[in-house]
């Protein structure tokens, strides 16, 4: 009877451990790792914003420009998440569109949404950002339009939770969505990814190249060939890419090759 008690406990025990290595773990080194860093302590008002030079420069350069961002967002929120956005430039235009949701925006105004000129690649409250996808000719030009049309249609405008969503990337893998040429593969830490617009529980991925059910943005899978296999728990994500290889861990984000 021991053995067949202990038989019955032996799925528990590796789901424990699973939930400890995957989950737990990760998270206490990303909250550790942001404790010790600069951003932890930073007031809000005199934080970083100036541009990083990340984009190009957009009075010498023609081309179209599309880009998506991610940094870490502000205070100890960003042990666990990243804020990202889009960045715009037509051909010959002589600045930047960013594209974005906010929390505070929606706080004073009941709308989200904020489209205007400006940084394309500015530190996000101190955290510098990273590129997650990076269009340049008539591919961006293509696709600039959509974009826009696409955030335009957003949902949750009127709406804004920190987690598990809808925030800032919940609106960033809506777009993504309605625009699957941009295959767009989100980082495991862009908390609210997996909240699936208007109640849905199945639904395109955001790179467009597969299938996630998800439960609020609070239990779910995913599966696409950009962004691999991922298992969402209360809102973090632990995933597997293999293409390339890569660890998507919660908090601490993608570990190995970096998307194409």
């Amino acid at each position: 009877m021991a053995a067949r008690r202990s038989f019955r406990r032996r799925p528990l025990v590796l789901a424990l451990a699973f939930v400890l290595v995957a989950f737990l773990l990760p998270l206490g080194l990303s909250s550790l790792n942001r404790a010790m860093s600069a951003e932890w302590a930073a007031n809000w008002y005199d934080a970083r914003r100036d541009s990083t030079g990340l984009a190009p420069d957009a009075a010498t350069t023609q081309e179209a420009v599309l880009q998506v961002y991610a940094a870490r967002t502000y205070g100890w929120r960003g042990a666990f998440g990243v804020h990202t956005w889009f960045a715009l430039k037509p051909a010959g235009a002589k600045g930047y569109t960013r594209v974005e949701v906010i929390g505070w925006r929606y706080y004073h105004s009941g709308d989200g949404l904020r489209v205007r000129n400006g940084d394309p690649d500015g530190y996000w409250f101190g955290s510098r950002p990273q590129i997650l996808l990076d269009r340049r000719g008539p591919a961006a030009e293509r696709l600039i339009d959509a974009v826009l049309t696409a955030a335009e249609r957003y949902p949750h405008r009127d709406k804004y939770r920190v987690w598990p969503g809808p925030n800032s990337n919940t609106f960033t893998a809506f777009v993504a969505r309605e625009v699957p040429e941009l295959r767009l593969d989100l980082p495991p830490n862009a908390i609210g990814k997996d909240y699936l617009p208007d109640g849905a529980l199945v639904a395109d991925v955001p790179s467009g190249t597969g299938k996630q059910v998800s439960l609020f943005g609070l239990l779910g899978v995913l599966v696409g060939e950009e962004e691999g296999i991922e298992v969402n728990l209360l809102g973090f994500t632990f995933g597997i890419d293999l293409s390339p290889l890569a660890l998507k861990l919660p908090g601490l984000g993608r570990v190995g090759g970096e998307p194409g």
